[in-house]
């Protein structure tokens, strides 16, 4: 997921992708423990999603308290 893609998000869409992206993280957890994983670099997209996702989140909640 591109800084583009996550901008052009509202936000409710922002907390169900989050959402979204901490089960499989999860779930790749789990996976890890009881088979293994093919592609591991999966864990470094999947936390750079959700870092750029809560980014994308905190950002629109300081301009909305700036404007207030």
């Amino acid at each position: 997921m591109t800084p583009k893609e996550v901008r052009k998000l509202n936000d409710e869409e922002i907390e169900v992708e989050i959402e979204r992206l901490r089960r499989r993280h999860f779930e790749l957890r789990t996976q890890s423990v009881t088979e293994k994983i093919e592609d591991t670099s999966q864990f470094g997209k999947i936390k750079k999603d959700i870092a750029r996702l809560q980014t994308e989140r905190k950002a629109r909640l300081n301009a909305a308290a700036a404007d207030a």
